[in-house]
């Protein structure tokens, strides 16, 4: 049997994050800037054994290891694109809150995509890998390299990946799951309906920062539009955004994805890990991780 193959499944960021409109389809358009934070799940597969996945770890409990659980759908939808596919069993340990905007779920069916990518000798490039991200989720793709690009659509356009310096951040979130369908519902466009935006944004808008401020102080010009009705699922993420906005050395605090983790960003990681101290201290049963994004 061949020797196991062990990956990260990063926390997905969205430092930006903008809705466009409601397709006909009923999918939301969106226009995102997406960073990958240095925690996340890991993932490791077991090339030739009995498939099936075993999940262990601090956020373990009530996860399915029934077909429906996106790292198994990841291997059903590779072997569709890949006939004869070589797969194996995986060992899944959930290090990461779930339903909580980070794109926990989506990053492990990456991984498991660039596991059996690498099994099967394909190029991390193949499109292969990518019709079979795009089937699984909105947020898998992006999460294939794990690099900070724009997404865009509905998950399914991406700019190459930015060079855009390191972001000492502080990610929280306060045990409460938020369901993505019941934010959207909150946010409350109708199919067809578009929203008034400035034009999209660019890889070149945001190339040229030298520097973690520069970056920073670009992002507050941005903003997240789904915050405001995850507020209205989960009134806590204000009172997080709150605190968070508060810390000493702060110089943003926003939500990811549609919730509930939220972040803040810092210029240095000596601030970010003072703020993670204290907030600690403050919020004891709440799961708070300094880490840099790149």
């Amino acid at each position: 049997m061949q020797a196991r193959l062990t990956t990260r499944a990063p926390a997905k960021i969205n430092l930006s994050l903008r809705i466009l409109g409601r397709r006909a389809d009923g999918y939301h358009e969106l226009d995102s800037l997406v960073a990958f934070a240095g925690v996340g799940d890991q993932l490791t597969l077991l090339p030739g054994a009995e498939s099936g996945i075993a999940i262990s770890g601090p956020f373990a409990e009530g996860l399915s290891v029934a077909a429906d659980n996106l790292v198994l759908k990841a291997e059903v939808a590779l072997r569709d694109q890949v006939p004869g596919l070589r797969s194996g069993g995986f060992l899944l340990v959930k290090r990461l809150p779930v339903a909580s905007g980070i794109g926990g779920g989506s990053a492990d069916a990456a991984a498991a995509l660039r596991l059996l990518a690498r099994l099967n000798g394909l190029p991390s490039d193949a499109p292969a890998l990518y019709a079979a991200a795009a089937r699984i989720g909105a947020d898998v793709p992006v999460c294939l390299a794990a690099k900070t690009r724009i997404m865009q659509g509905i998950g399914e356009r991406l700019g190459s990946p930015l060079r855009l310096p390191r972001l000492f951040a502080l990610l929280v979130n306060p045990g409460v799951a938020v369901e993505t369908a019941a934010v959207f519902r909150n946010l409350g466009l109708q199919p067809g309906e578009a929203t008034i935006q400035p034009a999209p944004a660019t890889d070149a808008s945001w190339q040229g920062h030298a520097s973690a401020p520069s970056v920073i102080e670009a992002l507050a010009a941005t903003r997240n539009d789904l915050e405001a009705p995850a507020r209205g699922a989960a009134p806590v993420i204000a009172d997080v955004l709150e605190l968070l906005a508060e810390l000493p050395g702060c110089r943003l605090a926003r939500m990811s994805g549609s919730g509930a983790t939220c972040f803040a960003l810092f210029d240095d990681c000596r601030a970010s890990a003072a703020a993670a101290k204290l907030l600690a201290h403050r919020q004891p049963g709440w799961w708070i991780k300094p880490t840099v994004l790149g």
